[in-house]
């Protein structure tokens, strides 16, 4: 959708339900052709989308989000589960909830952040918040419907004009998210969407010298691409590009031979299996102490056994499919490598099908070498690496955790102790943006845990809270001075 309307210029490309391959959901359209139009589209509403004040701005998002708490709920929720393969439960606190606290948290923050400088007698101080000069790129991924919404609503939000580039397999609920934008008042051209393939709309975005700025959520090897090709071009732009990037993850969860097994076993399946793993923050990696791992092995057997996997319309799965045959094809790639790998012992799931859709079981593999490549690579899916260490190699552990994986966005630290807990979270200071003591790696809640990592996994501008927000805003200072000097000299310049 490009100046409030929708364009079909570019070769057509399906969208199925990745469970149910036959389903055919919508049809899209490649926009490569049309980056162009969307960049002069936003440039053309950015003037009096800037003059509109941020009170309504704000009031088009606060719509936003009440439309979503009712009437778009189910049909984002649907949109959600149909095309993305969630169950109900993970569609609703993300394409849902999530996506509605982004929305207002983003006008609370944004409500507060114009701090005054001080005004001595005389002058008067000020500070206003400008939009950036030019236009934002937001690149989404799948996975989240929140995060799609979000990545255009929060620059938009402090008077930024947006091309939006969701992903190809998401586009369905990027379609209804607009649909509730300018159900909710949004003007035309504010946020024009452009689907398809990424390469070509990000290089017709990355070329304009009116680039003002990317908001990104997606691989580490896109986001270093779209970094390098806006380095290659600095000197063409007005201003400077902000940049803010959220990336990929290998996310541990370590646990102290005080922890609670129960705890731990629970947190470990749902961390590493709901939404089949497709989670950047997802259980990836765990290191478990010998005098545990007899008892939490037993657990760990019972609990995936128990997983019901398939069509996410049936209430009784807890999964449903990867999202499209490329994810099938690198997992089960991955199942069959580590089944031949005499270091490595599949314990459980290790399977894969694609008759109806892409399923791929939740798939647990013990490994010996804790520098394994299975414990260093973001792997996107449902598949568990864990290691078993001696207790009494705590401190070595800790270090090859922290130096193992170029990524640094959640992890986890389970142990009864308080001491070796708050040990623990010390060492790993640098490992995560996101650190969870006694609790999954997953689930971060917006306003309560800001969401972000560094390292390998982004620019950690914590989305959801004031820190990315003023990433969007180009602040200037107004002094006034009431009586101004109408002389030269200085009085200590005078003669006696």
């Amino acid at each position: 959708m490009v100046a409030g309307k929708e364009r079909h210029d570019g070769a057509a490309f399906e969208v199925r339900s990745p469970h149910r391959r036959s389903h055919l959901l919508a049809t899209a359209h490649e926009g490569g052709a049309i980056a162009g139009d969307a960049i002069a589209a936003s440039l053309a509403a950015a003037p009096a989308w800037a003059a509109t004040p941020f009170e309504e701005r704000a009031r088009i998002f606060l719509k936003a989000a009440d439309l979503l708490a009712g009437p778009f709920r189910a049909t984002l929720n649907a949109a959600t589960m149909l095309g993305q393969s969630k169950t109900a439960y993970q569609a609703e606190i993300d394409a849902a909830c999530e996506l509605i606290d982004f929305l207002r948290f983003n006008v609370h923050y944004a409500s507060r952040l114009a701090e005054q400088p001080i005004s001595p007698a005389g002058v008067r101080n000020s500070l206003e918040l400008r939009p950036l000069e030019g236009f934002v790129l937001a690149i989404t991924p799948f996975n989240f419907t929140a995060i799609a919404g979000n990545l255009p609503a929060a620059p938009a939000l402090l008077g930024n004009v947006v091309v939006w580039k969701p992903a190809e397999t998401q586009s369905l609920a990027a379609y209804h998210t607009m649909r509730l934008f300018r159900a909710a008042g949004l003007p035309d051209g504010v946020i024009n969407v452009v689907y398809g393939h990424g390469e070509p709309i990000a290089r017709a975005c990355i070329d304009d010298p009116n680039l003002a700025g990317i908001h990104f959520t997606g691989s580490t090897r896109v986001f270093q691409s779209l970094f390098r090709g806006v380095g290659e071009r600095v000197e063409r732009y007005r201003s400077y590009p902000r940049i803010v990037g959220e990336t990929g993850g290998k996310d541990f969860v370590f646990a102290h031979p005080s922890a609670d097994v129960d705890a731990l076993s629970v947190a470990l399946v749902r961390g590493a299996y709901e939404f089949q793993g497709q989670k950047c923050s997802a259980a990836s990696r765990a290191y478990v102490p010998r005098s545990l791992w007899p008892r939490l092995r037993e657990r760990l057997h019972a609990q995936i056994g128990e997983i019901r996997m398939g069509d996410v319309a049936d209430f009784r799965n807890f999964m449903g499919a990867v999202i499209d045959e490329r994810a099938f094809q690198r997992l089960s790639g991955w199942q069959q490598r580590l089944a031949t790998d005499p270091g490595c012992k599949v314990l459980e799931g290790g399977t894969a099908d694609d008759k109806e859709g892409w399923f791929v079981a939740p798939t647990l593999v013990e490994v010996e070498d804790p520098r394994h490549a299975v414990m260093q690579e973001e792997l996107f899916g449902p598949l568990l690496a864990l290691h078993v260490y001696d207790d009494a190699r705590i401190e070595e552990t800790l270090r090859t955790l922290d130096g193992t994986s170029p990524y640094a966005l959640t992890g986890a630290i389970f142990a009864q102790d308080r001491a070796a807990l708050a040990h623990a979270a010390r060492v790993l200071r640098q490992s995560a943006g996101n650190l969870y003591l006694n609790d999954k790696p997953t689930g971060a809640v917006v306003g309560q845990q800001p969401f972000g990592g560094a390292r390998g996994s982004g620019t950690n501008d914590k989305a959801g809270s004031a820190y990315n927000l003023l990433r969007w805003v180009s602040p200037r200072t107004v002094k006034e001075t009431f009586v101004p000097p109408t002389s030269v000299g200085y009085p200590f310049m005078r003669e006696e």
